[in-house]
C-alpha cells in the first residue's frame, strides 16, 4: 500500500522522488552551517594558518556565508537530479528562451557566482593579512600597493568569471568574442577614455610616487590625509572627517602640494594693536615676541616679528614663524601655545588688540 502511494505521480514525478528532494533540502539546511564551518577551517589551513594577526574568526566571517550558498546549491542539484521537469514546463525546451533552458541558465549563473564569490573573499582575506604585515613596516609604499594589488586580483577574477559565464552558460564562442573585441577595441577605448586616463593615473602615482598613503596633501580645494589609492580614484580623509574621492587623473594633472614632505610648516599673520600704543611699547612687544618665538621648543630660528604698517584702525605687527614638524597636530598645538603667549605679552606691556573702528569728529560752526 505504501509503495503504491509513493509511486503515485504528480507532474511527471513520483511522490518518492519528491520526498527524496525535500529530505535532501531539509538535511542540507540542518547541516549547512556545520559543513560550511568545516570547509572554511579546511580552506583556512591552506590560506591563512600562518596569519595569526588576522585570525580564523575573520576568515569564518568572510567565507562561511559564500561557502554555505555553494553547499546549498550543491544539495539542491543533488536533490533535483532525480526529478524530471513537468511536461507543461518542457514547452520550448529546444528554444533558448524556453522555461526549461532559462531555469537551467539561472541556476548555472548562481552556481558560478557562488564559486567565484569564494575566490573574491579569499582575496579579501589575503589582502587583510598583507595589510597587517605592511602596518609593521616603516615604508608606506606597501600600504599603498596592497589595496591596489587586491583590486587588480579581484578584477582578473571577475573577468575570468564573465568569460566562463559567456562561454558555458550562454554558449558564446570566446575566441570569436576576443576577435570582435580586438576590432572594436578602439571604439571601446574612446568610450571609456576618462576611465583609462584614471587607470593610467593610478600607475603614475605608484611609479612616480608624488605621495603615499598616510601623507597629507592639498589638491585644489581639498586638503587631507590620503586614505586609499584605487584603480579610478584616490580617497582623501579631510580634517573634518569627511571622505573626498578625487579622480586619479586630477591627482596627477592638478597642482598637488604634499604637505607631508615639508620639513617645517609656516605660520604668517598680523597683530593689530590700538593706536594708543606708544613707540616704546611697540618696540618692547616686538622684541619680546621675537625672543619668545626663537626659544619656543616647536619653532626654528627663521621666525620674524616686525612692526610692519599703519592700518586703517590698528598698528600692524607682522609675525612669521616655522613649526619644526610636518604633522597637522603639532602645527595646531604650537599655534595655540604661541597665541596664548602673544596675548600675555601684549597685556603685559599695557597695550590691547585693535578692532575695526571709525572716528567721527564734529565741528561746530559759529
Amino acid at each position: 500500500m505504501n509503495q503504491s502511494i509513493l509511486a503515485t505521480e504528480f507532474f511527471g514525478n513520483s511522490l518518492q522522488e519528491y520526498s527524496f528532494f525535500l529530505a535532501t533540502i531539509v538535511v542540507g539546511l540542518i547541516f549547512k552551517k556545520l559543513i560550511s564551518k568545516y570547509l572554511s577551517h579546511l580552506l583556512y589551513k591552506l590560506v591563512g594558518k600562518k596569519a595569526s594577526s588576522v585570525g580564523i574568526d575573520k576568515f569564518d566571517e568572510l567565507l562561511t556565508k559564500p561557502i554555505g550558498l555553494f553547499i546549498m546549491l550543491c544539495i539542491i542539484y543533488i536533490g533535483s537530479s532525480h526529478l524530471e521537469f513537468p511536461s507543461f514546463l518542457e514547452i520550448g525546451k529546444e528554444s533558448k528562451f524556453g522555461i526549461h533552458n532559462i531555469t537551467i541558465k539561472i541556476f548555472s549563473l548562481v552556481y558560478i557566482y557562488a564559486i567565484f564569490n569564494i575566490f573574491l573573499k579569499v582575496i579579501d582575506y589575503i589582502g587583510l593579512i598583507l595589510k597587517k604585515r605592511a602596518e609593521l613596516t616603516e615604508n608606506k609604499m606597501d600600504d599603498q600597493l596592497i589595496p591596489f594589488a587586491t583590486e587588480i586580483a579581484k578584477v582578473i577574477i571577475i573577468i575570468f568569471a564573465l568569460f566562463i559565464i559567456l562561454g558555458n552558460v550562454f554558449g558564446i564562442n570566446i575566441t570569436a568574442l576576443a576577435t570582435g573585441l580586438g576590432i572594436g577595441g578602439i571604439a571601446i577605448a574612446m568610450a571609456s577614455k576618462e576611465s583609462l586616463e584614471n587607470l593610467l593615473g593610478s600607475f603614475t602615482i605608484f611609479f612616480d610616487r608624488p605621495f603615499t598613503v598616510g601623507d597629507i596633501v592639498q589638491v585644489g580645494n581639498v586638503t587631507g590625509k590620503v586614505a586609499k589609492v584605487g584603480f579610478r580614484s584616490t580617497r582623501i580623509t579631510t580634517f573634518d572627517r569627511s571622505i573626498v574621492t578625487v579622480p586619479n587623473k586630477k591627482m596627477i594633472d592638478a597642482e598637488l602640494d604634499n604637505l607631508g614632505l615639508r620639513p617645517v610648516r609656516r605660520v604668517k599673520f598680523h597683530i593689530g594693536l590700538t593706536y594708543s600704543t606708544s613707540t616704546d611699547q611697540i618696540k618692547k612687544i616686538v622684541e619680546e615676541l621675537q625672543e619668545m618665538i626663537n626659544i619656543h621648543p616647536k619653532t626654528n630660528d627663521d621666525g620674524r616679528v616686525r612692526f610692519q604698517e599703519f592700518g586703517a584702525s590698528s598698528l600692524d605687527i607682522l609675525v612669521i614663524y616655522y613649526v619644526n614638524s610636518p604633522k597637522w597636530e603639532d602645527l595646531i598645538n604650537a599655534k595655540q601655545d604661541i597665541n596664548y603667549k602673544i596675548m600675555d605679552i601684549v597685556k603685559k606691556h599695557n597695550s590691547d588688540f585693535a578692532f575695526p573702528s571709525t572716528s567721527v569728529y564734529l565741528q561746530q560752526n559759529n
